[in-house]
């Protein structure tokens, strides 16, 4: 398969971007947009040009790092996928792709495909944990979960972090990322303790970090790549509201 692609280049957050064209050319089918994204830097390196940064780690969906815009869909076209799970079979051969970076204020670009997106893990360190000493680990049965409740829990720890809410919403809000946080630890007995300083430490950073309002257009559950849903969003509305009044 041929792919023409249109890539943001850009060489710091200070320097003016825009994008290059490039040609992928003999891609498998089977290839992921990240493999095919290799095989174009392949070349680059070859000719002694610089080569296309972007992120990755796991290449499986879980680690959180492959953000990319393609198509101007946050992670491509398919839904309930990563761009590192995303095939490049998706696509029609000899189709036109533009690639970016995510977009948004709190995500500054280090370089071309490259954003900071540690705003997301200070987040997390304002209250996303559970701080109490546990000691070894407890017998399964020792706290008993409801089972929808220990689902729905893990519904939300689904969340891998990448920011693809952040880049669908066209106020940059970070709702549904924070939803699903302050959810998986809010429904389980351990998160209760700590239910009402968590939600307003964690809300308090998002709106420091510069995060937009919830648009409530739902675009952050269509291009979540693990499917969290806004109802997410609807408790921890609830947990904050709770925490205000107690």
């Amino acid at each position: 398969m041929n792919f023409t692609l249109q890539v943001w280049r850009q060489k710091n957050r200070d320097a003016e971007g825009r994008f290059v064209t490039y040609q992928a050319r003999n891609i498998s089918p089977d290839a992921s947009f990240l493999e095919m994204l290799d095989v174009v830097n392949a070349g680059l390196i070859r000719k002694g040009e610089d080569p296309i940064a972007f992120d990755h780690d796991c290449r499986e969906g879980i680690c959180g790092s492959c953000g990319l815009v393609i198509g101007g869909r946050a992670h491509g076209q398919n839904k309930g996928v990563a761009t590192c799970e995303l095939r490049m079979r998706s696509y029609p051969d000899a189709s036109e792709i533009s690639v970016e970076p995510w977009r948004a204020k709190p995500f500054p670009i280090i370089k071309d495909l490259v954003v900071d997106r540690t705003a997301l893990d200070r987040i997390m360190q304002a209250g996303g944990f559970v701080s109490v000493k546990t000691g070894g680990t407890p017998d399964a049965n020792a706290i008993p979960v409801r089972k929808e409740i220990a689902e729905e829990a893990m519904d939300a720890a689904a969340c891998i972090g990448c920011g693809a809410c952040v880049a669908a919403c066209k106020n940059g809000s970070a709702m549904l990322f924070v939803a699903a946080k302050v959810s998986q630890l809010a429904l389980l007995p351990q998160g209760h303790p700590e239910r009402k300083e968590r939600v307003e430490r964690m809300i308090a950073q998002m709106d420091a970090e510069g995060f937009g309002a919830c648009s409530n257009t739902y675009a952050c559950e269509a291009e979540c790549p693990k499917q969290i849903s806004v109802e997410h969003i609807a408790r921890l509305n609830r947990e904050f509201l709770r925490a205000k009044v107690m």
